[in-house]
């Protein structure tokens, strides 16, 4: 079963990296980047409790606040640069 699951989360990885790449615009770009890692951070626990291992949870818990932080940086990045225009840029 966790097989399965294993299978399931990888294909959904795949279709994230698909909307990554072929993206039109940034921000759906930016959104697959975030279910991408969301959809490692579920990788991870499962094949963590199929090795047996289930202190691999803190190690997603610790990607999932990295993946977190890291999209809404992004996100601010691009708004703050959106802000400024390119007449203003030096």
């Amino acid at each position: 079963m966790y097989t399965a699951a294993a299978l399931a989360v990888l294909i959904a990885m795949v279709l994230a990296l698909f909307r990554a790449f072929a993206g039109p615009t940034l921000y759906d770009r930016i959104l697959a980047v975030n279910v991408f890692g969301t959809k490692t951070v579920l990788l991870i626990a499962v094949v963590g409790f199929m090795m047996g291992r289930p202190d691999f949870l803190d190690i997603v818990m610790v990607y999932a606040l990295m993946n977190f932080i890291s999209v809404i940086g992004i996100l601010r990045y691009f708004e703050y640069t959106a802000e400024r225009g390119p007449a203003q840029e030096k």
